[in-house]
């Protein structure tokens, strides 16, 4: 419905069609707010800085893994779960780039990327959330730097076991085991 809504309000041009593409949009964001348990208004203004056609969004994963065979997370500041170094993939940059930059964004590390692990979905809905998910997961090697979080997303970066953590963001505990099965796959030669 919002892409309907958008993509109208984008190309109509009758008072009376963009009044009607108005609505749609507002219920909506009404709809959105009721899953995400988010104000209205706000969902309105998130839907604003979307620009062009409403898809799944794609974000960037990085599994780092240490000698003991620990995953590099970070405890994140929007629900104190922990996860993976991720984010959204920008604009006019590819997976692998944003991997790279998220890396040294929020964990201050230099790193690059080894081997795709894999592409993953979840969706629409899955723990409140109102978009579905890419992520796009990459074995990652540090080249260089010392970890220190970024104070605006990360509260506390930790290399950790996976079986040892209990509070996982969204879906990244999956993530991670596919992760750790693609490294201890690598680290046999297969």
């Amino acid at each position: 419905m919002r892409a309907i809504a958008q993509t109208g309000l984008h190309y109509a041009t009758d008072p009376f069609d963009r009044d009607r593409y108005e609505q749609l949009l507002a219920l909506t964001a009404r709809e959105y707010a009721d899953r995400a348990g988010v104000d209205a208004a706000e969902v309105r203004a998130r839907f604003a800085q979307d620009l062009g056609y409403a898809t799944a969004k794609v974000g960037a994963d990085a599994a780092i893994f240490d000698e003991h065979d620990r995953i590099l997370l970070v405890r994140r500041v929007d629900d104190g779960r922990w996860g993976l170094v991720a984010g959204w993939v920008d604009a006019n940059e590819t997976p692998e780039q944003t991997v790279v930059r998220e890396i040294a964004e929020e964990v201050g590390l230099v790193a690059t990327v080894d081997q795709l692990v894999g592409v993953f979905a979840r969706e629409a809905g899955v723990h409140d959330n109102p978009h579905s998910v890419v992520s796009v997961v990459y074995l990652c090697r540090v080249i260089s730097g010392e970890l220190r979080a970024q104070a605006h997303e990360v509260r506390e970066i930790a290399w950790r076991f996976i079986d040892d953590v209990d509070e996982w963001h969204h879906h990244h505990e999956t993530l991670a085991r596919a992760a750790l099965e693609a490294h201890w796959q690598r680290a046999l030669g297969g």
